[in-house]
């Protein structure tokens, strides 16, 4: 896994795959618009001092892990940091990666947390417009909001690999891989499934 990962081949299968499920849902083969989100995760004891951190807001001492998917929820590029690392401090880092990787994006949605300065920084530095969806004023509890409930979902489906409702892993390279590959795996079953496609198609109606 690690020397896969080293040389490119997990980004590569993440890639062709990726490519494959837009190519037969009537989408591009490369995505222009994107959606951004994070996700706080314990940390097992294997995990040291000096990758984990508490995250205040979730009450979580682990990881955070950073998630960027098409518009289809598709993943691009995943990025675990300690969790006390804010978003919008992480985004950058993510967003500088997801440039490098895919310089044909041009809009990223993200929530509030993404707002403020990083948004200018990221149209002067990177070229890339930061468009946030807050939620509804005087809501409580869940709320299917525009955007942001793609990226929810797909990392919904990463915490059905049983692994990864913890963080295990030593470096923080290695749960970047296993998260990447739990996204593999996903979509080559979607793949192998009649009607893939409509699977990464379909959304709720009040999204439309």
């Amino acid at each position: 896994m690690a020397r896969w990962a080293a040389r490119g081949v997990i980004g590569q299968i993440r890639d062709a795959l990726t490519q494959r499920i837009r190519r037969e849902v009537g989408k591009g083969l490369r995505a222009v618009a994107t959606i951004i989100d994070s996700q706080s995760v314990k940390a097992a004891s294997t995990v040291g001092k000096n990758s984990r951190g508490y995250d205040a807001g979730k009450k979580i001492n682990g990881r955070k892990r950073h998630l960027v998917v098409d518009t289809r929820g598709l993943p691009l590029l995943v990025m675990v940091t300690p969790a006390d690392l804010h978003d919008s401090a992480a985004a950058k880092e993510v967003l500088f990666r997801l440039r490098l990787m895919h310089p044909e994006i041009t809009i990223v949605w993200a929530d509030r947390a993404y707002a403020g300065k990083l948004i200018t920084w990221a149209k002067k530095h990177l070229n890339l417009t930061i468009k946030t969806v807050a939620r509804p004023k005087d809501s409580s509890g869940f709320v299917l909001l525009p955007r942001r409930w793609v990226v929810e979902r797909s990392l919904a489906w990463m915490m059905n690999a049983r692994r990864h409702a913890r963080d295990y892993e030593r470096l923080v390279q290695h749960s970047e891989t296993l998260i990447t590959w739990a996204a593999i795996t996903l979509m080559t079953k979607r793949l192998t499934r009649n009607g893939a496609g409509s699977a990464w198609a379909s959304k709720p109606s009040t999204c439309a």
